[in-house]
């Protein structure tokens, strides 16, 4: 839980503190980047160290993650400008990589399927905590004094969750030899940086039929496929095939998916649309967007008993049809900005998730032995990573454009406003396209499943 914690407050804490970023250190249109490039650190590195803990154990791959957020996080703090800033939530991105599967693996490991939904709903509570924690600190921060200790405010985090992992986690791993699947990682790393960088700039930086642009997305897809390629020869991949050759495993890495683009759509545009068209403080944009993370713990901690009698496949649909109906709800009345409409969206989308994600998780989890777990975990979590990753971007892009199309400013209420209703309705599209995944997922009883 402590160690969750440290990126479940990066999560929350800047998303509060953009519009200061921006003052401070300029580039609005750039900001995207700042959550892009921490996810695609993160979701590159979550399958290289899933299949390293598989191997050295889970305590050395935590530890290392944790000081490399911390290292990270002691970067951006002293970031000059915002391509530093984005260099560093890079470092970032690597060390929480690390963090979050590995945390919630080693959850799968110590504990059975029918007490993995209350401890997933212990994680889900550093969320809930970090949901008021986190926006409180970056308004309290942004506005008396400065965005830089949103970064700095993980030092002791990080020193205390390293020493208590150091000193209560016990385990035994019997050492062997392997190979880490470097040219997967590179693979995988340039294809995927390639396609969300076309993603971001089309539009900005060059036009979408430049040959930069068709570049990007040609080159970024020929480098995809080599990845495939060299993965079904690797020795140890780092993402074996298998994982997506399996139904239950292909249709949640897609929920996963469909669960990242939909958080990172509301999470990286809620506080800043608030702010721009509501001109609330960063507090209390910050604050509304908390209850998003406050209802998906409490349906996350009493999702057991619902899989455990009606099914992994139905719980995560009854969670569709709650998420569903709060996109819905937020796109629809954001041409008028309401706080209490956009909180009460938000809680109803996180109620949602909390039935989509663990279940979700829970079962492919459940699908395989001790060995391949850690795998599976990550994978789970690396489509999410992706699927927030790609979500941004593209959120971004259809922000961007809307704002160069209407000559605004970033500081524009109005083009603010537009935009953000474009980002709002494609969260729509998104939770739309996740229904049709967990419809094909297959009908898996819990009581059916490895403990």
């Amino acid at each position: 839980m402590m160690a969750t914690g440290l990126v479940a407050i990066d999560a929350t804490i800047l998303a509060t503190a953009i519009t200061s970023i921006v003052g401070d250190l300029g580039g609005f249109a750039q900001f995207p980047w700042l959550f892009s490039i921490y996810l695609l650190a993160q979701a590159v590195s979550v399958p290289i160290y899933a299949k390293l803990s598989e191997v050295l154990g889970r305590k050395p791959i935590i530890i290392f993650g944790i000081a490399l957020f911390l290292l990270g996080s002691i970067l951006c703090g002293l970031a000059w400008s915002m391509p530093a800033l984005i260099a560093f939530r890079a470092v970032q991105g690597l060390g929480a990589g690390a963090v979050q599967p590995t945390a919630i693996t080693i959850v799968g490991d110590i504990y059975t399927i029918a007490e993995r939904a209350q401890v997933q709903g212990y994680l889900a509570s550093v969320w809930a905590i970090s949901s008021v924690v986190g926006p409180t600190l970056g308004g309290l921060f942004s506005e008396f004094l400065s965005w830089r200790w949103i970064f700095f405010i993980n030092i002791p985090l990080c020193i205390v969750a390293g020493w208590m992992i150091m000193r209560t986690l016990h385990e035994r791993i019997e050492p062997r030899a392997h190979r880490v699947d470097y040219l997967g990682a590179v693979l995988l790393t340039s294809s995927l940086s390639l396609l969300i960088l076309g993603i971001l700039e089309g539009g900005q930086s060059w036009a979408w039929d430049s040959p930069l642009s068709i570049g990007a997305f040609v080159v970024g897809g020929l480098l995809l496929g080599c990845f495939v390629l060299a993965e079904t020869r690797a020795a140890e991949p780092i993402l074996p095939l298998w994982v997506f050759s399996r139904r239950l495993l292909l249709t949640t890495a897609l929920v996963g998916l469909g669960v990242g683009a939909i958080l990172i759509g509301l999470t990286s545009y809620v506080p800043t649309y608030l702010e721009g068209s509501l001109e609330v403080s960063p507090l209390v944009a910050g604050l509304a967007l908390a209850a998003l993370t406050i209802g998906w713990p409490i349906s996350a901690s009493l999702s057991g008993r619902f899989y455990l009698r009606i099914g992994f496949r139905n719980t995560a649909l009854i969670g569709m049809v709650v998420v569903v109906s709060g996109a819905v709800i937020l796109a629809a009345f954001a041409g008028e900005p309401n706080l209490v409409t956009v909180a009460a969206s938000c809680f109803l989308i996180g109620l949602g998730l909390g039935l989509v994600a663990t279940p979700t998780l829970i079962a492919a989890q459940s699908s395989v032995e001790w060995n391949q777990r850690g795998v599976v975990t990550g994978a789970s979590l690396f489509s999410r990573s992706i699927g927030s990753a790609i979500g941004v971007a593209i959120f971004g892009a259809v922000a961007n454009g809307i704002f160069a199309a209407s000559g605004g400013s970033g500081t524009d209420a109005e083009t603010i406003t537009t935009a953000s209703s474009a980002v709002f309705l494609a969260v729509v599209i998104a939770a739309a396209a996740t229904v049709v995944a967990v419809v094909a997922m297959p009908r898996t009883p819990a009581q059916g499943s490895r403990a």
